[in-house]
């Protein structure tokens, strides 16, 4: 992707120009993954937005307008609207906070972003389908069956529904949900559009866990997202290829913990010829700081049983302040976005589990990381 103008936006101090900035530069940027790239004109609708001159429906009627005004003639022109009216939408949904974890929702999330640009909008597939990857030599992966997609969607979402992240360090938490968003995007149930909807879906789901999700990974990174779908769902034993999720939780770790991994689309690749020497978890290449394994190793002696949104907020505040810098209620209220109430409970709850210990000579109410 080029670059990103509302990068600008996600730094601003308004947090709603912030979220808005962050809304579109994810929905124009996940356009990569089907190799579309938005107009300048729905750029500019976008900015208009979210400086707060127009509003998130005002911004989708003049892309509408647009194209009603504006017959199309070409096949290139027709792939802009799309990126036009399905970037508009992804931004819509991802203002919203409402959100049900459901199949119904997933297919709804399709039928929103889609409705007027595919025929099959909101409609599970009756036919078997294959794609040529690159990032797999032109082979494709394996998907659903046409026979019994619902059947199978609704196991994977069933099976996450029951699944208890409590105690998970993040590590594993990671993982889980890497295996979970890769099975789900293996079954392919659309004709098209199924990395879109999966990106907005799981962004969506992510958000229920205490996860805000809300930096540029997905905006500038949407094909390694693709290519690392791709290779969670492939295995060539006769070439020595196995699926492997290690690529989508490297991508998971920058997004979910503002680490700072380098995601190249070549090393997905599965030519020897192309892939440079892969990046492991844990490897010394990947740069996961020494506090970020330190606060892993403090979680797992503590043997607490956190949520999997107490073990988000830990990590989020380790990562600001560390084992050596001291903060407040007010501190913790502001970076994880709780209430009065909710900052307070927090704090006890880590006093009481070890996690941290009050400090004095810096005001009253402050603590640091325990680091024993």
């Amino acid at each position: 992707m080029e670059k990103d103008p509302f990068r600008e936006y996600l730094r601003e101090s308004e947090p709603d120009k912030a979220y808005k900035g962050y809304a579109w530069s994810t929905a124009i940027g996940l356009q990569a993954v089907d190799g579309l790239k938005p107009s300048e004109y729905l750029i500019d609708t976008a900015i208009q937005n979210i400086e707060g001159r127009i509003t998130m429906k005002e911004a989708q009627d003049l892309i509408d307008s647009y194209y009603e005004e504006r017959p199309v003639h070409l096949p290139d022109d027709e792939r802009t609207e799309e990126a036009d009216k399905v970037s508009s939408r992804i931004a819509e949904i991802l203002s919203e906070t409402a959100f049900s974890f459901s199949p119904n929702e997933y297919i709804s999330i399709h039928r929103k972003l889609f409705q007027g640009i595919y025929s099959h909008a909101g409609k599970i597939r009756d036919y078997n389908i294959t794609k040529k990857e690159w990032v797999l030599d032109g082979a494709t992966v394996v998907y659903g069956s046409a026979s019994n997609l619902r059947e199978t969607l609704d196991y994977d979402f069933s099976q996450e529904k029951d699944f208890s992240y409590k105690g998970l360090s993040m590590g594993e938490i990671i993982h889980h949900l890497a295996v979970f968003i890769s099975r789900l995007w293996q079954i392919h149930i659309f004709g098209e559009g199924n990395t879109r909807t999966t990106a907005v879906f799981f962004i969506k789901y992510l958000r229920t866990l205490g996860f805000s999700a809300t930096n540029d990974i997905f905006a500038e990174n949407a094909w390694y997202f693709r290519n690392a779908l791709v290779r969670a769902n492939y295995t060539n034993l006769q070439k020595g290829i196995h699926e492997t999720t290690e690529y989508l939780e490297i991508f998971l770790r920058n997004l979910l913990l503002n680490e700072k991994n380098e995601l190249h689309n070549r090393n997905l690749h599965i030519s020897g010829l192309l892939k440079e020497e892969k990046v492991y978890i844990g490897d010394p290449k990947v740069d996961i700081r020494d506090k970020k394994v330190d606060i892993e190793s403090v979680l797992s002696e503590k043997s607490s049983d956190f949520s999997v949104k107490t073990t988000v907020h830990i990590h989020r505040l380790f990562e600001k302040y560390g084992f050596n810098e001291v903060f407040g209620r007010s501190a913790v209220m502001e970076l994880l976005g709780l209430k009065e109430s909710g900052a307070s409970k927090l704090l006890s709850k880590l006093v009481r589990t070890d996690i941290i210990e009050p400090v004095s000579g810096h005001g009253k109410g402050k603590y640091k990381f325990k680091n024993n």
